[in-house]
């Protein structure tokens, strides 16, 4: 009876607010609220086109308008009971944020009011009550507390305030940039773990139950899934780069893309398990799919036997300079450690990959094998400043765009919206 009256109840109220905007539509009003209100309706209805390019174009005209619009969507968002209305103004807000660039005044205004505590979107505090059962509500408010989280973790990518990552250098000038190429291999270890939490939120959007049924949950999955083509995609592209360069950073810096590379190999399993329900679910065409590249388990072995042997090299070599330090003359029995450690480096590799795998191939192989593993794609080809445009590419689909502001967007549509909406959506 209780769960009767909160679904009457909250029907009725979502039905007045349509009536008001309704009304003051009418009569010439439009501000904010409408249109939020009008674009979340209540309905089985995907959210209109009209309203997403209305909300463009106030923002490019009236950057102040954005302020209005997070007030506007905290309001909507914290106060309704209707999944139905809490989908739709997630859908809202994440169309709207692959429009915009990453450190445009929208994203900003969503900062501030989540940094005041306006809004919560994790932990999302959504309740469904206007579900028949208690079991369509917790599988329509799980997918709901999902869907926010994912973008709550776009929110925290933005927030981390990225720098330009630069061109790589030509082998001659190897030598007088050095020291900028490291820094950008730090740059690209701090932006893949964002990479790799995005895709761990958007494997989280597993809708369970009723809502695999629902028209909206169906039209939000399109949207997350493209998120997710765009992020595996570009992950693989910086991970090939930053296993090039290995043997050249920094032990810690080894250690954080190792342990980048051995999630990624636990990831790409659950990816894959993702893909292939998301096809037999019918969302999106086949030919949209990236081609996903298990990592075998003997190349994080061999990676962690070299990084193992690195670490041993280091210990002795601090050792060395240690003893340096505390006496300028060496005994002659330093002399004999350091030639028999000497030996020991020209006798022993560092994988013996034969004694404990029992197959006929080298460790340098193998690691040049590891640092190669897109072998389907092409690096060159994978990404192009122009978008994607050779045969393995996504026709009109997502576009992580360059490092050319001071944060970068993992929702970005440059040059996407028109194709893509009106391919698909219309």
């Amino acid at each position: 009876m209780k769960r009767r009256f909160k679904k009457v109840y909250t029907s009725l109220k979502e039905q007045s607010y349509i009536s008001y905007a309704k009304i003051a539509s009418a009569a010439g009003f439009s501000d904010m609220n409408l249109i939020i209100i009008k674009a979340t309706s209540p309905d089985d209805l995907p959210v209109h086109e009209k309203y997403i390019q209305h909300l463009l174009k106030l923002f490019s005209i009236s950057p102040s308008s954005c302020h209005s619009f997070a007030i506007s969507f905290t309001r909507r968002f914290g106060t309704t009971n209707s999944w139905r209305v809490a989908l739709k103004s997630l859908i809202l807000l994440h169309r709207l944020l692959r429009s915009v660039q990453g450190n445009s005044t929208l994203w900003n205004e969503l900062l501030w009011t989540r940094s005041n505590g306006l809004i919560s979107l994790y932990p999302c505090h959504f309740k469904d009550s206007t579900s028949s059962s208690s079991t369509c509500s917790i599988s329509y408010t799980r997918f709901v507390t999902s869907y926010a989280q994912l973008i709550d973790e776009a929110l925290n990518c933005v927030a981390l305030d990225c720098k330009k990552f630069k061109n790589q250098q030509h082998p001659e000038e190897k030598d007088e940039t050095f020291q900028e190429k490291m820094k950008e291999m730090g740059e690209i270890l701090e932006i893949l773990p964002q990479l790799q939490s995005i895709i761990d939120r958007v494997i989280d959007c597993y809708p369970i139950g009723v809502a695999t049924r629902s028209f909206i949950v169906q039209s939000a999955m399109k949207h997350i899934i493209r998120d997710s083509f765009v992020c595996y995609t570009k992950f693989r592209c910086e991970i090939v780069i930053v296993l090039e360069n290995l043997f050249e950073m920094s032990y810690r810096n080894c250690i954080a893309a190792f342990n980048i590379y051995k999630k990624a190999a636990v990831q790409t399993n659950k990816l894959c398990e993702f893909y292939e329900w998301c096809k037999a679910k019918g969302l999106c065409g086949y030919y949209e799919y990236p081609l996903l590249e298990p990592i075998p388990h003997i190349q994080i072995k061999a990676l962690g036997s070299y990084l193992s042997g690195m670490w041993q090299l280091t210990e002795s070599s601090s050792s060395s300079w240690s003893d340096q330090e505390s006496s300028s003359v060496f005994t002659e029995e330093d002399g004999r450690q350091q030639q028999h450690l000497k030996g020991n480096e020209e006798e022993k590799p560092l994988i013996d990959l034969e004694g404990e795998y029992n197959v006929d191939v080298s460790w340098e192989t193998v690691l040049e094998t590891s640092i190669s593993f897109c072998h389907a794609y092409d690096q060159s080809d994978l990404l192009s400043s122009n978008g994607y445009h050779n045969e393995h590419s996504f026709d009109g689909m997502w576009e992580i765009p360059t490092y050319n502001t001071a944060s970068y967007n993992p929702f970005s549509q440059q040059n996407y919206e028109s194709s893509y909406y009106g391919r698909i959506c219309s």
